[in-house]
Parts: structure tokens; sequence; C-alpha cells
């Protein structure tokens, strides 16, 4: 939780026995506290102020472990202390996740009191409610009592407000001397108190933060192991508590017969059977009846269970009378009475008829309820059954036990059940989860462009030290193995690639040199055109225009191809591109030739080639740098951004340079004359915003211009 910034990578001796220590020390808190406040009858509980200490401290699971062994202790001078050891674990729980995520800042004092509130409050009253029922003793038992009398008439809502005010005041003295505490106790030493399972080189928070938002397809490793602990568990549980449930009701059903059985012998044992005839004719008044009656009065208010008690003789009119006694919601019948066979008697008619035994019998109705039946024939010397000895012993004990048995086992096991989970995502995760997201967070050494990105990413992933002594262990060795290996093969693949780069580039050049050289008038142009390019798309960058297509890599890519915007020249005859004189229409058409020719020519290049690289922007600066804005270039009259921005680049870098430069036809322009003319062209021949980014970067154009005037010079 809070142990990401551990500098050992296992537990040591030292935070092993500081770890005891704080649980000893909260289970003393616990014990001591609340031994306290029974002593001066608090109207507090003050048995988790020690959990809720130990998971602000050192995490959940020395919460847990404080929690869950306070009820042990409880349990032994009071039994039912350890179903509530989940509602501890709880606490631990959530406590933890306060502290860890709230840092337990002071406006988050009001909630996590409310939570904890919930939990022992609510939680619990509900609990104590299938255990118990409604409570008559303990702390909120007084106050249960008061609402349910003046306010809430329903025993459950009357427990639960009294459960849930009193626990309030608890947990908010529990909470505010728990942060205390925490404010008290140096953060270093709290570091130290808690327990890292470190397989490898901890990970820092940033680390930890930037590999838990690594998103995934479907569903995380974490939360897949998860489900499947929760559902393994749940699974046993099921079944464990289905199984215990059965035998339990059985051995419930078994126990209730026997006590049955008992009951109904011992009827057997008071009742004369010579007498039963005269009990029939005579009734109350009959020798002994009254006698006899007494003593089976006396067993049947002997125990709350027995639900009815009497004697009946069965014969084919119905059911005759014999003994009855009274119960608070039915009268008994007069001796001597016919009554209607009763269902469970109507089933084995024939056997009460014939006198003879009869299996115990369950039934549930509307009137009497969810009964056990029992019948013990009464013989007299004869052998003749007079008359069948019954009681039925009430089930509503059976089923509130059952109940209380449920609620009993699934306390438990939700205890338990969090503690094993705690446990499985503490040791999932530094075993499992860390290793894996840490070597797929480094992975990202790939995506790098820089040698000095890449070997930081080697070195970072060897410094991982995963070390977890299984597969994922040796899945880290061949992954640190193999991406050392693929970024020193991916360094050769680029030192090549840039040498190849370099020699394609020379050659072309070289071609651009010798195209040049045909030209008597241009001199540098492809040089000089190559770096006012370039000024002008930093200057464009710079001004954040057309940012999307605008990169570094782009620049660099346009400034290489520039060399190339008039390699279809080669096409062109010397007469017509070494003329003294201005060109005609027919000769100026065939000029105009050379933009498609090198379109063409480019072309074939990138077919030959499979990494084009910039030679695709040398095609559209080759094809369109005749294009102007208004669309009355040439050679496809293309208007406005419909011409490619390398080539709108170009325009301006071709017609400046050739501004500047001496032709056969015209002597050149002076510098500010060709600035004017570019200006001028705004909007008409040339994109306003490139004309404005050449316009912000004046000094850095004539930098350029003076740079090769002085190279001609020389």
């Amino acid at each position: 939780m809070a142990d990401i910034n551990l500098k050992s990578k296992k537990p040591d001796a030292k935070q092993v026995f500081n770890l005891i220590v704080v649980c000893v020390a909260g289970i003393l808190i616990n014990l001591g506290l609340s031994t306290v406040s029974g002593i001066l009858k608090l109207p507090f509980y003050l048995d988790s102020v020690g959990t809720v200490m130990g998971a602000f401290v050192g995490g959940p699971l020395p919460g847990i472990v404080i929690g869950l062994t306070t009820n042990v202790l409880k349990s032994i001078s009071d039994w039912p202390s350890i179903y509530y050891g989940t509602l501890n674990v709880m606490i631990a729980v959530a406590s933890a996740m306060f502290a860890t995520k709230a840092k337990m800042k002071k406006r988050f004092i009001i909630p996590l009191i409310f939570v904890l509130a919930f939990i022992g409050g609510v939680l619990g009253s509900i609990l104590t409610w299938f255990l118990f029922g409604f409570a008559t003793e303990g702390i909120s038992a007084d106050l249960a009592r008061a609402i349910y009398e003046n306010v809430i008439q329903q025993r459950f809502l009357a427990q639960l407000s009294a459960d849930f005010m009193i626990d309030l005041g608890d947990k908010a003295v529990t909470v505010v001397l728990a942060f205390l505490v925490l404010n008290v106790v140096p953060e270093s030493f709290m570091e130290k108190l808690q327990v890292s399972g470190w397989h490898q080189r901890p990970l820092n928070f940033e680390e930890l933060l930037n590999i838990n938002k690594m998103k995934v397809r479907q569903i995380s490793l974490r939360s897949k192991i998860l489900i499947l602990v929760s559902l393994a568990m749940t699974v046993i549980a099921i079944v464990a508590i289905g199984i215990g449930y059965a035998l339990f009701r059985k051995t419930a059903i078994q126990d209730h017969t026997e006590f049955a059985q008992g009951i109904v012998k011992y009827q057997k044992d008071c009742i004369d059977p010579e007498m039963v005839d005269e009990y029939l004719e005579r009734g109350t008044s009959a020798p002994g009846y009254k006698e006899t009656e007494e003593q089976l009065r006396l067993t049947f208010i002997s125990s709350e269970n027995i639900r009815f008690m009497y004697v009946y003789r069965v014969m084919e009119d119905g059911c005759h009378v014999v003994f009855d006694m009274d119960t608070e919601d039915v009268m008994a019948d007069e001796p001597g009475d016919v009554i209607h066979f009763p269902d469970d008697i109507a089933k084995h008619k024939e056997d009460f008829l014939a006198g003879r035994e009869v299996e115990p019998t369950v039934s549930n109705d509307s009137r009497y309820g969810w009964v056990l039946s029992i019948y013990e024939p009464i013989y007299n010397k004869e052998g003749r059954c007079v008359c069948y000895s019954c009681v039925d012993i009430s089930m509503k004990q059976l089923n509130d036990m059952t109940h209380e048995y449920l609620a009993k086992q699934i306390s438990l096991f939700l205890g338990v059940f969090i503690m094993v989970l705690c446990i499985g995502i503490w040791l999932a995760d530094y075993n499992i989860i860390y290793p894996l997201n840490a070597m797929s967070h480094g992975a990202n050494a790939f995506v790098y462009t820089s040698t000095e990105e890449r070997n930081s990413s080697v070195e970072r992933i060897k410094s991982m030290e995963i070390r977890t002594g299984d597969e994922i262990e040796n899945l880290y060795h061949a992954y640190s193995q193999t991406t050392e290996e693929s970024m020193q093969y991916l360094s050769d693949v680029r030192k090549k690639s840039r040498q190849i780069e370099k020699m394609q580039g020379g050659l072309l050049m070289v071609l651009a040199d010798i195209i040049e050289s045909r030209d008597k008038c241009t001199g540098d142009h492809i040089r000089k055109t190559a770096a006012y390019t370039e000024v002008l798309l930093r200057q464009l960058q710079k001004m954040g225009k057309y940012p999307d297509l605008i990169t570094d890599e782009y620049i660099h890519d346009v400034a290489h191809a520039a060399p190339l915007h008039d390699i279809g020249k080669i096409n062109i005859p010397d007469r017509i591109l070494n003329s003294d004189s201005r060109l005609t229409d027919e000769e100026f058409e065939t000029m105009k030739g050379h933009a498609a020719a090198g379109y063409e020519i480019i072309n074939k290049a990138i077919f030959n080639l499979e990494e084009s690289g910039y030679l695709k922007e040398a095609a559209k600066m080759a094809y369109s740098h005749h294009e102007k804005w208004d669309g009355s270039g040439y050679p496809q009259h293309l208007k406005g951004e419909d011409i490619p921005l390398s080539a709108r680049v170009m325009a301006v870098a071709d017609v400046f340079d050739a501004l500047l430069s001496r032709r056969s036809y015209k002597e050149p322009f002076t510098f500010e004359k060709a600035v004017s003319i570019i200006e001028e062209g705004s909007g008409k021949h040339f994109d306003p915003n490139i004309v404005e980014a050449f316009m912000q970067a004046l000094d850095q154009i004539k930098e350029v211009a003076q740079r090769y005037t002085e190279d001609d010079k020389e």
C-alpha cells in the first residue's frame, strides 16, 4: 500500500520485528481500551482503535492481523466475539485505503468515520440480528429498546438505528485517536514498519504511477487473479457451508426427534392403558384422570420446544381425545371429543387404526406452524392398542439455530476471505504484476529514436533485477537479453541507413550539380534555394503554422529534397536552357515541361527504392514549384492550399534566388528590391503565410544570400 518508497528488496529481520511490535501494540491497545471502556461503562466499544492505527502505519495486512487476533482473544471469555472478526477485517482494509489514497488529510476524517460506522454499526447490527435477534443486553440494548418503544415500532430498524448511533461515536473517537498517532509518528519510522515483497529493484512512486496507468485491451492480469481467487474461495465456501449446513440441520432434527421420543415415552409411562376406556367415558371424573393430567402438564411446561402434547384414540370416525394440553393460542379439546383426522394422522390412518408403530412426521401449516410429530402406541394387557401418546415439537428453534449457524459461518468466511484476498493481491503484485508491468513499461525503449534514449532504456531494463525465482525471472532474462541485442541491431541498422541515405543523397546531389552545370546562369541555385527553404520552414514552425505537418522530420526531408526541384531540366535542350535572350512562347512551353519531367524521374527512383524518404517531397516540389497561389501557375494550375506546402515554400525560395541572380537577359536585383517583389506577390503568386514567414526571417534570408555571394567572389 504505502511501501513504494522502501529501499530494501525483501523484508529483513528488523522490518519483521517492527511489524510484530506494531501488531502486538495494536492488539494490546484494542484489548486495553475495550476493557477500560467496559469497566467505566462508557457508551463506546473502543475495540478497533489498534486495528485502525495498525492499518494507518503498516497497511491492511497488519491491520487485519490485529483485528482478527483481537477477536480471537476476546472470544476466550466471550465466544460470540469471534464472529465479529469480519468487521475488524473490513475496518482494517477501509482504514488502509484511506491512509494510502488520502494521506489522512483532515478533510478525509469525517468520510472515514462514517465508513467505519457503517461497517461496525450497520453491518454489525445486521450480524447481531441474525445471531441473537433483538438485543437484550450490551451497550446499545437500552437505546434500542427506547427507540423501539418511543420512535420506531419495528425491532430490527430500532436496533439498527441504535447500533449505528453508538458506533458513530465510537468510530469518531477511534479515528481521532488514530489520526493523532499518525501525525505524531515520524514518516521515516512508519516506512520502516512497512514490509514489502519486492523481488526486483523497488519501484518509486512515479514508476508505479506510470505502470499502473498502462491500459489493457480487456481485463488486467491483476483483476483476473482477483476474480479467480474470489471465485475459488466462494465455491469452496459455498460447498463447505452447504455441507456443514446440511449436517447441522440433520443433527439438529435428530436431536429434536430423540428429545420428542423421550417425552412421548415418559407420557406413555404416565398413562394406565387399562383406564383409557373409562377416561373416554367419564372424562375428568374418572379415577386417577386429574392426577395423570397433572403429570402430563408438568412435562408439557418443562420445555418451550413442546408445541402440543395430547393422547388420542384413533378410530374410523376420527380421533377421540383422551388427554389434551392447553396452549397460549390453542384451547385444549375435552376428553371424549371426536376431531377430524389431522393431515399427518390422515396420511398414516391405516397404521393408526391397526395400532402399528408410526414414523415421525414433519408438517408446516399456517395454523400450527412447523412441527415435528412423534406418535407412540399404548397397548393394554391383551396387546391391543388403546390409544397413541402424541407430542408435537416446535421446529422454530431449529429454524433459528440454522439461520444463526449460517450467519456465523458466513461471518467467519468473510473475515478469512478478505484476509486471503489481501494476502493474495499482495503476493500477486510483488511476484507477478509489478515484474510484468515493469518489463512492459520498459518495452517503450523500442519507440525511442536517439541512441542515448535507447541505451538508457536498456540500462533501465537491466537495473530491474527481477529475481522471482520462477518462469517470470526466466522471461525477464530472455527479455533483457533480447532487448539489448535488438537495440544494438537497431543502432547498427540506423547507422547503415544513415550511410545509405548519405550516399543516396550524395548521388542525387551530384546529379543535381550536373544538371545545374548545364545551366550557365544558375550558379549555386540548388544550394541557395535549399537554404532558403529550411529557413522558411523553421520560421513557419516557430510561428505555429501548419503544426500537424511541419515537424523536424518534415523540415529535414524538404531541405534534402530541395536541390532536386529542377532535376527535370535534364530533358531541356542546351539551346533553350542557356539561351542569351528571352525565350519564345514555344521555347517557354518546352521549358515548362521540366516540372512534369522532374516528377517522372523522381517517381521512377521512388519505385526502385524500399525507403523513399525525402524523395516523395522532392517529387511534389519538382512538379508544383511553379504553381501560383491564385491558380495562374503551371503545370496543373493548382490554387491555394491544393498546392503542396513544400512546393509553395520552394516557389518563394526559387523566385527570390532568381531575382538576386544574374541572367543573360537581366541584371540581378538588389536585395531590397527582391524582397519588395516577394512581398507584393503575397496572395497572388505566393502563400501569404510563407511570405509572412519570409518577412520575419529577413535577417536569416539576408545572411544566406550574403554567404553565397561571398563564396562566389572567392
